[in-house]
């Protein structure tokens, strides 16, 4: 069976996109034609870099968001939508991260980061899912994390979190199978982002040491949020009639001074 084209009019809504991920995929998804919907709480952020992209030929629209309120996900949907269109890309990677020894983690705060991460990427999913089954298209991707596949210590309710979203993918690639609308989840391994920069140096330290302790901190490199932003347009610019259901993408080891230097000199001496 055939499958339409995607329209040339492919409007998006990025949800956590003041910064991060979330706003290098903005911009990156505009400067390849297509309309954004900016969304999260800090509107001013948001408003800045709209400006930003309206400035250099875009088209962007700042809109509020909190994804632990399902009216705040109802209201943003319908104000994106008002603004540029039915929405045929949706990126849901709004969070933030908090860590702590899972046995000094409070409930309370346990419950918030699945809140944040997991529940409220599935507001958004609710929130858009019907619309885009009803026109039998449209992209909607999950910002997983490798945690989900190498969990970390001092990060309990985040990797239960992100568990939870493979799970929730998974779920929703089966439940969707023939409706045109496809799911995926892109899962970015150690990134520079705004994500845990409040922390305080020892709490960073040891939870590093504990890192390197079990073999998951294996070089000093870090990604970009610009990597990510270079995966979700991968997804979602895929040709109807294939789907990429995941992907995950890690910081490369820096190839070491003396394999440097080994290879300029071979390339010397051809």
């Amino acid at each position: 069976m055939a499958f339409r084209p995607h329209p040339e009019r492919r409007p998006v809504l990025v949800a956590g996109a003041s910064s991060g991920i979330g706003a290098a995929t903005a911009e990156f998804l505009s400067a390849a034609g297509h309309p954004v919907a900016l969304a999260a709480r800090r509107v001013e952020k948001l408003q800045e870099l709209a400006d930003k992209i309206t400035a250099a030929g875009g088209e962007a629209v700042a809109v509020p968001l909190d994804v632990t309120d399902e009216q705040s996900v109802l209201e943003c949907v319908a104000k994106a939508e008002a603004a540029l269109g039915p929405l045929e890309i949706v990126v849901a990677g709004a969070g933030d991260l908090a860590v702590g020894l899972s046995y000094e983690t409070g409930t309370d705060h346990f419950a918030d980061q699945i809140n944040i991460h997991l529940t409220g990427a599935y507001r958004i999913y609710r929130a858009v899912i019907g619309g885009m089954i009803d026109r039998a298209r449209g992209d909607f991707v999950f910002i997983g994390s490798d945690v989900a596949i190498h969990p970390r210590p001092w990060s309990s309710a985040y990797v239960a979190a992100k568990s939870g979203i493979d799970g929730l993918v998974a779920t929703i690639q089966l439940e969707l199978e023939g409706t045109g609308v496809r799911a995926g989840v892109v899962r970015p391994g150690q990134t520079l982002t705004g994500m845990g920069m409040n922390l305080d140096p020892k709490t960073t330290e040891n939870m590093l040491n504990d890192w390197i302790t079990h073999g998951l901190a294996r070089h000093g490199n870090f990604l970009s949020p610009e990597h990510i932003a270079q995966a979700v347009a991968a997804m979602v610019t895929m040709p109807r009639g294939a789907h990429m259901r995941s992907v995950e993408v890690e910081a490369e080891g820096a190839v070491s001074d003396k394999k440097r230097q080994a290879v300029q000199e071979k390339g010397t001496d051809g």
